[in-house]
């Protein structure tokens, strides 16, 4: 039985279109800059948002009509719930999805039972993958909604928590393997802390470390080969993340012998919840070969907390597409880790949101990619740098200048050369401009 029956599969209509079951900027076979826009985005429909997700908030119930799903925690029902899920993967044209272990199937009393109805469920997902060609792009374990997780799961203080969250982890990555999974993800929900009164920090980050090595360690024992990501979250829900930004993964990974193993998955909320920018994070990630793959959403500027909205904001994604053209994404994806609101209460919204947001991300492209081809901002970097690329910045860039020669130097002429302007406006300007053309 059709979960989606009166929606036809998603095709590509033009700018022109008026149907808000169409697509009017992607065209998942037009070839920009090289590739196809499918290749560039590798769009990725997250599981837990879009069909775990209930519309509850603190102040109210659930609100949102999911017609396939009989409301139990059953296996007959989750094998059901994947099968809806297909039927808008495919209709959405979308080559790739993703989940968390107990987003697809429910937890048991016990861990043995939880693994046997992960199994049955993954065996339902190979069924449907085989079906339809859409693949997983990444899997990951919930570690942070079971009240065991309180304290952390590889930072809690409870040693047997520690081990049962890296049985979760083992089995997820076995299953992840199973489903051909081309990443794995390790969002740290709880790895951090509400009180340093109580916490021992430097316990707890190597406790974390051991863990992702173990990861490593596994995965090589068992041939998988698929990328490992962190996705940085500087709070919420704990009081501090040790995954805050991309400074701070980078930094644990270089301290602790785990840079050839682990990438990046960034996310625009959580760059604002940092205090940063989408952009300033691609770049600082991109920048240092840590760029993975992305989260596909946005917050709400005059909220203080994750709400996962989809990102249609053209000015946001030609920002990240010009971070994604300099430095590529491949093996992650454009995964909308974003949900309806709870006033979007029926299933097609489901459709109306996705379709947005692959359109503003296929604008974004357009755009930039014009901008890129025709360096409109580049050659203003490149002039703004141009006193580097003399004798004096590249004896310096190249570690063979010393403080004292250069005191002599500045010494002899007595003052810097003139600054020239940074033209701030005038390049917003710019951008505006193949905003309004394309």
């Amino acid at each position: 039985m059709a979960a989606f029956p009166d929606i036809p599969k998603i095709q590509y209509e033009g700018p022109e279109s008026k149907n808000p079951l169409a697509f009017r900027w992607y065209n998942p076979d037009e070839v920009v800059a090289g590739k196809t826009m499918r290749e560039h985005f590798r769009f990725t429909v997250v599981y837990w948002h879009t069909f775990r997700g209930t519309g509850s908030d603190p102040f109210g119930a659930a609100t949102l009509q999911r017609p396939w799903d009989d409301g139990t925690e059953s296996v007959d029902n989750a094998c059901n719930r994947a099968r809806a899920a297909f039927e808008l993967f495919e209709k959405l044209d979308a080559p790739f999805y993703a989940f968390h272990d107990r987003d697809v199937a429910p937890e048991g009393q016990t861990l043995a039972e939880s693994h046997s109805n992960l199994d049955a469920v993954a065996k339902v997902l190979k069924e449907e993958q085989k079906r339809s060609g859409v693949g997983l792009l990444w899997g990951t374990a919930n570690l942070f909604s079971n009240p065991r997780y309180m304290h952390g799961a590889a930072t809690s203080c409870n040693v047997e928590v520690y081990a049962y969250a890296a049985a979760q982890v083992k089995k997820a990555i076995e299953v992840t393997k199973e489903l051909g999974g081309e990443n794995y993800v390790f969002w740290g929900g709880r790895e951090g802390y509400q009180c340093l009164y109580n916490t021992d920090m430097k316990r707890e980050l190597d406790h974390l470390a051991q863990f992702f090595h173990m990861a490593v360690d596994h995965a090589k024992s068992i041939g998988f080969t698929g990328q490992f990501l962190i996705e940085p979250k500087p709070k919420e829900p704990t009081k501090h993340q040790y995954d805050s930004d991309v400074a701070a993964c980078v930094n644990f990974l270089r301290a602790y012998d785990l840079t050839d193993s682990f990438k990046l998955n960034l996310e625009t909320n959580h760059a604002t919840l940092a205090g940063h920018e989408m952009l300033h994070e691609l770049e600082a990630a991109g920048s240092q070969g840590f760029l993975g793959s992305i989260d596909a959403n946005t917050g709400d500027l005059l909220l203080g907390w994750d709400t996962d909205q989809f990102a249609t904001n053209y000015y946001l994604t030609t920002q990240i597409m010009l971070a994604l053209l300099k430095y590529g994404l491949s093996p992650g994806g454009v995964n909308f880790d974003a949900k309806v609101r709870r006033e979007s209460f029926e299933p097609v919204d489901l459709f109306y949101a996705h379709i947005g947001s692959m359109d503003a991300f296929a604008r974004g492209l357009r755009v930039a990619t014009a901008i890129r081809e025709e360096g409109a901002l580049s050659s203003v970097v490149t002039e703004r740098y141009k006193s580097w690329d003399g004798d004096l910045g590249k004896k310096i860039e190249t570690g063979k200048c010393s403080f004292a020669e250069l005191e002599k130097l500045m010494l002899e002429k007595g003052e810097a050369s003139a600054n020239t302007s940074g033209r701030q406006e005038l390049l917003e300007n710019i951008v505006n401009r193949y905003l309004d053309k394309r």
